[in-house]
């Protein structure tokens, strides 16, 4: 189960099946970064596409002798543009693939209005994610629910990008869902009726043990997406903004032109793809490797070109050294910049309090570490809410709750009202424990305690990685069959009771690279168990404040502060 290698596949078939001759690839918006997400311009120019366009760019010129691969999603704008475009065709063959099932009608509209008959293919390729890892995918929507319900617009693309993961994958599984969600329910009769209506396309080869696809809320863990993170893919994401795979450098000081906006493809770029889930401090050591290894091969000034293979020689290496050049200049960038956040925001000593926040039960502490970092001016004022929002979720009902003290250092910092809002209703509204279908915080029983007891025996080997997602306990209890049916239901009658080995795991609310990282290591650690991650979107901090006010539920967030007033005050 590798969704960019799925993806891959279908790109690259679209291709060859045009056959030879020269080529224009004509996508939407959004295809246009399905695309870029698994192939590079120069890898596509390879096999004969010498141009890129969007079906809505109305400035294209005429060009016969190209044919058209259109790769785009089946809306009715894309069909009118279609539909615009087969009346007066600009190439002279058009093969037209839909990422996602299209409509008879839509299809019949189409055959009428290619009086010329230009079209060769009509075909559906069902591409219709963004594949981020091979483990891991996002539908790149922000704000997906409007209080606890969907957003009926967002409930239909989701439907849509789950059920293309599916086909794409050969997957027709069992669903389960988080109970204590509505949007989860919701979502799993969605996904389940596409399946019923469309179940022509879901007969693959049954396997001894169906597939699962497990549909979970982020409601139920506000915890990982609010902690700062140190693994590399994780940190760029987190301090600098990952969109498809593009970093956004411009702001860097001192940054040249060409490293306003790099990008960082694991499928393109060695360094990155043997990096990504390594720590901070073993990426600072690999890159001193790496710019050592680039010393030894770069061309000597002095070096003389006094024969025809002297030249030669230079030529041949001449590209790969230019690769490597800009993989070191660019990572080294990165890094650099990364580094300068950490210690401007005095980052060690914010994430330090966060863990534990996230992983300790010591309340004296946790306050006065925090109140201690509200007073630093080097603290921004992101950091310092969700250093205040962690201590809210944590000790929402200690009999000596703060949270108003903390309310009152946040506005005294100068923390602006968005903020402060958000910190405000998080609590109860979005993540607290009035919502929560799990408890964050306490171990279940007695083998959990001793686990954690050992853990503080041993020594926490890197305290800025003791958390582990809620994902991880979730996962690891379906694994071994043990996930509770009466918290995670089957939709429909389930026959279903050996342990699932195919397992698609979707996040409404969004998924984290946290999360990533630890279904990365379930796959290489649990043989004969395959996990691929999604959500609506994948999270950092900010990107997940986001998501939370634009739920709409921060509408009552002065009444959430007096509930929670009560909820302390009778504890």
């Amino acid at each position: 189960m590798n969704v960019v290698l799925a993806v891959k596949q279908y790109i690259s078939k679209m291709i060859e099946d045009s056959g030879p001759g020269m080529k224009v690839l004509l996508m939407d918006k959004e295809t246009t970064g399905i695309v870029s997400m698994v192939y590079t311009q120069s890898e596509i120019l390879q096999k004969e596409v010498y141009l890129f366009e969007r079906i809505d760019s109305a400035n294209r010129e005429v060009m016969k002798h190209l044919k058209a691969i259109c790769f785009l999603r089946p809306t009715k704008e894309n069909v009118d543009y279609l539909i615009q475009e087969l009346r007066r065709p600009k190439y002279s063959i058009y093969f037209i693939y839909f990422s996602n099932v299209i409509s008879k009608s839509d299809v019949k509209s189409l055959a009428e209005a290619d009086e010329q008959e230009v079209v060769a293919e009509v075909q559906e390729f069902y591409g219709d994610y963004i594949a981020v890892n091979p483990h891991l995918f996002s539908l790149n929507i922000l704000g997906c629910c409007q209080g606890r319900n969907w957003d009926p617009a967002q409930l239909s693309r989701t439907t849509q990008g789950l059920t293309a993961l599916l086909l794409s994958l050969k997957k027709c599984p069992m669903i389960r869902y988080q109970l204590s969600s509505e949007a989860a329910k919701r979502l799993a009769e969605c996904v389940k009726q596409v399946i019923t209506k469309e179940y022509e396309l879901f007969e693959f080869r049954r396997t001894e043990v169906p597939p699962l696809l497990l549909i979970l809320d982020r409601c139920d863990d506000a915890i990982t997406p609010l902690l700062n993170q140190w693994t590399y893919q994780a940190m760029v994401h987190e301090l600098l903004g990952i969109n498809n795979n593009r970093i956004d450098l411009s702001r860097v000081p001192g940054i040249s032109k060409d490293l306003r906006e790099v990008v960082l493809s694991a499928e393109n770029d060695e360094f990155y793809a043997n990096n990504m889930y390594l720590n901070f401090a073993e990426i600072g050591s690999n890159i001193k490797n790496l710019m050592e290894d680039f010393q030894k091969k770069k061309p000597k000034e002095q070096q003389k070109l006094e024969s025809i293979a002297d030249m030669k020689a230079f030529v041949e290496n001449y590209p790969q050294f230019k690769k490597m050049s800009g993989t070191v200049s660019k990572h080294v960038t990165v890094v650099g910049e990364l580094s300068r956040l950490v210690g401007e925001r005095n980052l060690l000593e914010v994430s330090e309090v966060e863990q534990e926040l996230a992983c300790q039960n010591d309340h004296s502490s946790a306050l006065q570490n925090v109140k201690r970092l509200l007073q630093n001016p080097k603290v921004t004022e992101c950091d310092a809410a969700r250093l205040v929002m962690l201590y809210a979720l944590h000790y929402e009902r200690h009999s000596s709750n703060s949270l108003p003290g903390l309310m009152m250092d946040l506005r005294n910092k100068g923390v602006s009202e968005k903020y402060r809002k958000v910190t405000t209703f998080i609590l109860v509204e979005y993540g607290g424990k009035r919502v929560r279908g799990s408890d964050l915080f306490s171990p279940k029983d007695a083998v959990a305690i001793t686990k954690q007891f050992l853990k503080g025996l041993k020594g926490i080997e890197n305290v800025y990685t003791q958390h582990q997602p809620f994902l991880h306990e979730t996962l690891d209890h379906l694994i071994k069959g043990k996930l509770k049916e009466n918290l995670y239901p089957y939709l429909g009658p389930s026959t279903l009771r050996d342990r699932p080995q195919d397992i698609i795991v979707f996040v409404i609310g969004g998924a984290t690279y946290e999360e990533a990282l630890t279904v990365y290591n379930l796959n290489r650690t649990t043989p004969g168990v395959r996990i691929v991650l999604g959500g609506t979107t994948v999270h950092n901090t900010k990107s997940f404040l986001e998501e939370v006010l634009s739920s709409g539920l921060h509408g009552r967030s002065k009444e959430s502060s007096q509930v929670t007033s009560r909820s302390a005050s009778r504890r």
